[in-house]
């Protein structure tokens, strides 16, 4: 069997099941979303399969060049936005060593995040989204053979430009063959979390479940006060809020904006906690609004 027919196999595979999830979504509880979204990987720029899975997730909705998801309901007077922010701070394919190791460059984020930020990568399990579909690899720590009996205390932190990824490939053309050219998107193995009384623990769970309050909110078929436009912003996190800014110019002026969000705990962690009541309260607070309360 050919690549090329694998390839196209894939594709017609990874679609039917995008399909199968987005419809059972439209049964699901908040919760069930917020788990959901919070398993999806939209590094800032690289957005696209997440906006593929919410215009099938949310009948009406389109795209635009930029790459927003956007929702009108209603009709007339107000005009409104309400919006949320689906990006994440991640890695890119830097370079590709003769041996066969990746090495990473950060994306989005800034000065905003912790210097200690690139820590969560070592020693920790990546997914690399290639074009040949995700490939799982492992971030390499230092030898403690190596190191032991050396001073540390004079040693400088982690960092991204450390970060050594090894997927099980012996050359550069092994790496290239698995579907991993330079800038292939990287970001930490999601792997959310239910604890507790409704607690959720995931990589930007915050914003994920923002996300999903939003979709659930949209989905419930509120009756809006005039217009009102359902907005998933994308590259939040690079060139001041690009995505926002595409929709306020493309679809406005509005009388009102508002911007989702919700409480985490350990902010920009591997285990960013959210409340699912305070997700549950958000997503009836957004209803109210676009019926016209407050």
């Amino acid at each position: 069997m050919t690549t090329k027919v694998l390839d196209r196999r894939l594709f017609f595979l990874t679609a039917a099941f995008v399909s199968l999830t987005a419809a059972s979504a439209l049964g699901q509880t908040v919760d069930s979303l917020a788990m959901r979204f919070s398993s999806m990987t939209a590094i800032t720029g690289y957005e696209q399969a997440v906006t593929d899975s919410l215009l099938q997730l949310l009948p009406g909705s389109t795209r635009d060049r930029m790459g927003n998801v956007t929702l009108v309901l209603g009709s007339g007077s107000p005009k409104r936005l309400v919006s949320c922010s689906i990006d994440e701070v991640g890695y890119t394919v830097g370079n590709i060593t003769d041996e066969g190791y990746l090495l990473l460059r950060r994306v989005g984020g800034g000065a905003r995040l912790s210097p200690l930020f690139d820590q969560q990568l070592e020693g920790h399990r990546v997914t690399l989204f290639g074009r040949k579909g995700p490939v799982p690899g492992v971030v390499a720590v230092r030898s403690t053979h190596l190191a032991r009996g050396r001073p540390t205390a004079t040693e400088p932190p982690f960092t991204v430009d450390n970060a050594v990824v090894d997927v099980g490939a012996a050359s550069r053309d092994e790496v290239l063959a698995l579907g991993l050219p330079l800038l292939t998107p990287v970001s930490l193995t999601k792997r959310p979390l239910r604890y507790g009384n409704r607690l959720l623990a995931a990589q930007n769970a915050g914003r994920r479940a923002a996300c999903a309050a939003l979709a659930s909110a949209a989905l419930s078929k509120p009756r809006p006060r005039g217009s009102v436009v359902v907005a998933f912003t994308v590259q939040g996190l690079y060139a001041d809020s690009a995505g926002l800014k595409t929709v306020q110019n493309l679809q406005g002026p509005f009388a009102e904006s508002r911007q989702v969000s919700v409480a985490v705990k350990f902010a920009d962690t591997a285990v960013e906690t959210v409340r699912l009541s305070d997700v549950d309260a958000l997503r009836g607070e957004i209803i109210r609004w676009i019926g016209g309360g407050q």
